[in-house]
This record gives structure tokens, C-alpha cells and sequence, in this order.
């Protein structure tokens, strides 16, 4: 792939960027109030690193067109800190510019539409610096045992987290946590050293529907068969049209949502041990002149794992397919799933659940509120049982509990997607890449013979 460009990276708020770094706090309507730098109480304050689409819902000068205009993030953590979870909050991208913006826009989309919260934050860099660096700067403005989110391009994953752990905050970073399991075992290393929450931030293991199916697949026997699909549509590619194809690919940012499902639905029963990808291409590259491929397909050979760590003898396939050209559509994104045990199946189809409406101006459309319950209640926002949201909660509670010395980090290994328990999506996504740019079937090894489900390298 490419190397990235200069363009700003709008939709993870322009990491990839160069130049000197500094902290401002921002103050406007109802962005007035500064925080103190020392957290008080026992709730930790949080770093928004990214302050594109996901956590702002801010791309390109304007609200995203996408399902997220609001953000996810900002107002998660605007709410949480209302509940009394969250004490301070801090937001870094790299191009201060960009900043007022940013903060009008959330001040519309969030200020304007919930009562009672407040939407105060320190922002990085300040207002004329355009930094790559800046989160660099903004940590040393939070302590240890405060925590960061880091929804970022997928290439700048690895740097921002590792100096986020150095620095002893609890990470929660979004999928693909990286992109090498090199990468990934330096991280979950540096996370034992320095006894800090290091998380992928997968929601789709807090969707009811997805909890349940997995329940349900522990008794369907031995892994046979799985397919999963997941589209966004193609005006997308503008979005993120600075680094598609260049730092990433939409199987790294895309199935990586349904591999890491499949991973904790096998436990330590089932490992992959070899991928071929495939792909589409055309689209991306006549309508914006895009070297990326439009949908990519792994196929992924897994074997069953005795208890001793031996082969069971049973062999699945699992196929996963990402697509960033769909129409656009009923729902903004297309995703769903078939899973074959030896003893019986699972289907799910995630963006259509029996409920519809259409209206002028917005025409027919699938909703789903179990993500994020955007319309307010009362004039508040009452979207706390959403899986989007439930995802954020759920870190924010581990670390403040770690915080009052009532859990160790320990504690949640496996209640959380933790870096210790998500290497072999990070097998399957590298091996996946590698597949395509070597035209060939990439093998995945286990060396490590006291870990038998432990990838250690393709």
C-alpha cells in the first residue's frame, strides 16, 4: 500500500499531520467552565484522542452524513461525567484550526439538542498548531490512572497507545488495535509493565442480540462454518479518502468487528491457522482515484484445540467479507452474520430489527437505537442502554474501580476485550493483508507451546 498522504485525516480528527505542539482550554456558551488538572474524587478524567467522525461527528467542515452526526465518543463521556463516572475531559486532534469548529459543531449537535450537560473540555493543540504530536503534550496534562480513548487512523494506533501506557493511562483504543502482532505484543508487554487497562473498543460484544448468540454458540458444538458481512456506503470513501488504501485497508477497519466476535466466541477452543483474501477493485480508484481495493474477502481455515492444546481433529472455515462501495440505503451500514456449529446455526442480520419509519425530507429508513438512542427524552439524552454507549461505560467503570483499589486490572481480562485476548484478530487481519499483497495463502504459527491459541507470528 501507499504511504499516507498530507491531506487532513477528517475522519479521525487529522492524525498524520506535522508540526509544534501545545494545550489550550476552550471556552464558549456552554463551554465555559476549565477543570483542574488534578482529578478529584475517585472518577478518572479522560483523553479523546481523534476528533473526527466517531467521536465528534465532525468530518470535512460540516456533521457527518453518516448515522453519527452527533458522535459517539464527546457525548458518551459528556454523559457519563453527568453521571458522575467521568471527571475531567480533554480532546486532541493535530490541527488546531480546526478546533472552533469542532466545538461549535458539538455545541449544535449536543449542547442545543440535551439539557444538562456539560460540554466543557480542554482541547490540543492549541487553535495555530498543527501537531502530529500533540497527544504526546495532552497526556502529560492528565496523570496516572486516568485513561484515553484513541479513535485514530489504524497505522497511528500503535505509537499513541504505546505513549499512553508509558505514561500509566489506561487505554481504550478502537479496532483494529494495530496492525502486526509485533506490534501487538509489544503493547500488551508494555501494559503488564506499567499495570495499566489496555482494551479494544468493539461494541459489538455489548449488542444484546450478539451477547446472546455467543451464549447460545458455546453449546452448538464443534466450530464448522462462518460467514459475516459488513458494508458502508461508497460516499464513505470520501470520508476517509486520506487514508484509505495508503496507512489501511476496510478489512482492518471493517471485519475486524466480526473476527473479533468469532475470537471470543471460540475462547480456547478453536485458533486460525491459515488465511487467503481476495478482493474487489474499481470504484474507489474511478471515483476518486483511490489505490484501495472496495471490498475484501478473508477466508480463514480454523482448527478445534483440545484442552491439551492439541488439534481436535475437527476443522471450520470462516469467511469474512468488508465493503466500502454499497448504495446508499435503508441503513447506513450493512452487516450480518451466519454461524454453523456441529450441532446447530445462528443468523443474525444486525442493521434490520423489525423496526422502520419513513419521513419527508429523510425517506425510509431501518433504525437501530439499541447502538445509540440519539433522540432525546424529555429534552435529555436518555441513550445509557445502547451498546455504543455500554462499550465506553463498561472501560470507565473497570478503571474507576481499579482507581478505588476494588479490582486489579487483572480483574477484567475477560470481561473486556483486552489485548491478552484478542491477538489472533490481529493474526487474521495481518495475515489477511499480507495475503493480498503476496498473492498467496499465509500461514499462521504457534509457537508458544504453553498457550496453545497464542498466535506468534504469520
Amino acid at each position: 500500500m501507499l504511504g499516507p498522504s498530507d491531506e487532513d485525516l477528517d475522519s479521525f480528527g487529522g492524525f498524520g499531520r506535522n508540526s509544534g505542539a501545545m494545550s489550550k482550554a476552550f471556552s464558549m456558551s456552554s463551554l465555559r467552565r476549565q477543570v483542574s488538572k488534578e482529578s478529584t474524587g475517585m472518577s478518572t478524567s479522560v483523553l479523546m484522542i481523534g476528533t473526527g467522525e466517531y467521536t465528534t461527528g465532525f468530518v470535512h467542515g460540516a456533521a457527518s452524513d453518516s448515522d453519527k452526526g452527533a458522535g459517539v465518543v464527546a457525548l458518551t463521556m459528556f454523559d457519563l461525567r453527568a453521571r458522575g463516572k467521568v471527571n475531567r475531559l480533554g480532546l486532541c486532534g493535530t490541527n488546531g484550526t480546526k478546533i472552533p469548529s469542532i466545538l461549535k459543531h458539538m455545541e449544535s449537535a449536543i449542547g442545543n439538542v440535551y439539557s444538562g450537560l456539560d460540554l466543557t473540555l480542554q482541547t490540543f493543540p492549541a487553535e495555530n498548531v498543527i501537531d502530529a504530536d500533540a497527544y504526546r503534550s495532552a497526556m502529560k496534562d492528565f496523570v496516572p490512572g486516568d485513561c484515553v480513548t484513541i479513535f485514530t487512523p489504524d497505522d497511528t494506533h500503535f505509537e499513541i497507545a504505546l505513549a499512553a501506557i508509558e505514561h500509566g493511562l489506561h487505554v481504550l483504543v478502537t479496532k483494529p488495535a494495530v496492525k502486526t502482532l509485533e506490534q501487538h505484543r509489544i503493547l500488551c508487554e508494555a501494559a503488564h509493565k506499567h499495570n495499566v487497562l489496555v482494551a479494544v473498543e468493539v461494541h459489538k460484544r455489548w449488542d444484546p442480540m450478539y451477547t446472546d448468540a455467543r451464549d447460545k454458540i458455546k453449546e452448538l458444538g464443534n466450530f464448522s462454518y462462518m460467514y459475516s458481512y459488513m458494508s458502508q456506503p461508497k460516499h464513505q470513501l470520501e470520508t476517509f479518502k486520506s487514508w484509505a488504501g495508503k496507512s489501511s485497508d476496510i478489512s482492518y477497519y471493517l471485519n475486524s468487528h466480526h473476527i473479533d466476535f468469532h475470537e471470543w466466541c471460540m475462547g480456547t477452543t478453536a485458533r486460525p491457522v491459515s488465511v487467503t483474501a481476495t478482493a474487489s477493485a474499481g470504484v474507489a480508484k474511478t471515483m476518486h482515484n483511490m489505490d484501495c481495493e472496495d471490498t475484501i474477502t478473508l477466508m480463514v481455515q480454523w482448527e478445534g484445540i483440545q484442552p491439551d492444546g492439541t488439534s481436535n481433529g475437527f476443522q471450520g472455515t470462516a469467511v469474512y467479507t468488508s465493503s466500502w462501495i454499497a448504495p446508499k440505503s435503508d441503513v447506513h451500514s450493512q452487516q450480518r452474520f451466519f454461524y454453523m456449529g456441529q450441532k446447530g446455526e445462528v443468523n443474525i442480520d444486525q442493521a434490520h430489527r423489525g423496526y422502520n419509519m419513513a419521513a419527508d425530507g429523510a425517506g425510509y429508513r431501518s433504525v437501530n437505537p439499541l447502538f445509540m438512542k440519539y433522540t432525546p427524552s424529555d429534552g435529555k439524552f436518555s441513550g445509557q442502554l445502547g451498546y455504543g454507549y455500554r462499550s465506553f461505560e463498561a472501560f470507565v467503570d473497570a478503571v474507576n474501580q481499579i482507581r478505588r483499589g476494588e479490582a486489579s486490572v487483572y480483574d477484567f481480562q475477560h470481561s473486556l476485550a483486552t489485548l491478552e485476548h484478542t491477538y489472533r484478530t490481529t493474526a487474521i487481519l495481518e495475515a489477511g493483508r499480507l495475503s493480498l499483497d503476496q498473492r498467496r495463502a499465509v500461514k499462521i504459527r504457534y509457537d508458544d507451546a504453553s498457550d496453545p491459541v497464542l498466535p506468534t507470528g504469520p
